[in-house]
């Protein structure tokens, strides 16, 4: 996961207080796959034990972190960048499908979602490589997309295996790995029969049920600004998760220019449109997730263009020369969010 990731949904959690109306709620926050998490559960079992859910949460992040982290070198996602071999590669269960699933969208939207994306966000600063102050060479952004294309990526689920068109292909599973561990989370949560709870990593969130004032969750999505933070509306659902993607807090300025750490894997350059945030509910955070940082790279015609096609819950923010202009899919339109 990459440390530097910013959350642009805010959970509007109302801890509960004595005297107060408010549904008992228990709280456990942290800070796992290079950024922060939060779980709530509202109304818990006479039986609850906060020490042992944060055993089994801490576990459960931990192993997404050891399946899907490019920081770390014990990771199986490392292991196969590491691999030489253009042959199939044995790989878990849970890698194959996460990488399948991260390469369906891929596919649905044209490349511009692209697990393969690795090489160029290291080139422009925004990966384990480290920070860049000047924008690379275009001769550098040529030699880096030799090595990218979610087509040059196969995998068979069947068997577990995997394997990469060129030797020097890597991965990048942090536009997914996320979502992955919020619905990894739902899961354990699901299991342990809580009916009302939010899950938040770095932004992507999953609710179910209802909060402590016995109404659908309450997330505000974050205003497009890079000097403050403050939310630009609030929506209301439930048994959902949410996921955005903004050009606003994550970037470096040079020459006057701002780069976004948004990277169109078609053209190996950060994104330059006005579509400031995308907005995305799904029944998946890690769907959600993916979808939302391909429609941002698409762009204010293409990107809202697609979620229709596709029947994506969809919440664009693009800015025009005097304010922020919002666009709703069909989709969105029907969720009950208020």
């Amino acid at each position: 996961m990459h440390p530097r990731c910013a959350s642009l949904v805010l959970p509007a959690i109302l801890l509960a207080a004595c005297g107060d109306n408010r549904l008992p709620q228990a709280d456990l926050a942290g800070e796992a796959l290079g950024t922060t998490f939060r779980v709530a559960i509202v109304e818990p079992p006479a039986t609850f034990e906060s020490d042992a859910l944060e055993t089994d949460v801490l576990a459960t992040l931990d192993g997404v972190d050891r399946l899907a982290s490019t920081w770390r070198e014990d990771s199986e996602l490392s292991a196969f960048n590491g691999e030489q071999s253009t042959d199939w590669i044995v790989v878990s269960p849970e890698f194959c499908s996460m990488l399948e699933a991260a390469l369906e969208v891929s596919h649905d939207t044209g490349g511009a979602f692209d697990v393969t994306v690795g090489p160029l966000v290291n080139l422009w600063g925004f990966g384990p490589d480290g920070l860049v102050t000047a924008p690379p060479s275009e001769e550098a952004i040529a030699s880096a997309l030799q090595v990218v294309g979610y087509g040059k990526i196969e995998t068979d689920c069947v068997d577990g295996l995997a394997r990469k068109g060129h030797s020097d292909m890597y991965i990048d599973l942090s536009g997914w790995a996320k979502g992955h561990a919020v619905d990894a989370l739902a899961v354990l949560l699901d299991a342990g029969e809580y009916d009302n709870y939010l899950v938040e990593i770095g932004g992507e969130i999953r609710v179910s049920g209802h909060n402590s004032e016995n109404l659908d969750w309450a997330l505000a999505i974050e205003a497009p600004s890079t000097s403050t933070r403050a939310p630009h509306a609030v929506i209301r659902i439930t048994d959902m998760s949410v996921a955005t993607s903004g050009d606003y807090r994550n970037y470096f300025d040079h020459d006057g220019l701002r780069y976004s750490h948004t990277i169109d894997p078609r053209n190996g350059k950060p994104v330059t449109h006005n579509l400031a945030a995308v907005t995305v509910a799904h029944a998946s955070t890690a769907y959600a997730d993916a979808m939302a940082t391909a429609l941002l790279v698409l762009g204010p015609e293409d990107g809202p263009a697609l979620a229709k096609q596709l029947g994506i819950a969809g919440y664009f923010l693009i800015r025009n020369d005097t304010a922020i202009v919002e666009i709703t899919t069909p989709a969105f339109d029907r969720l009950d969010t208020k």
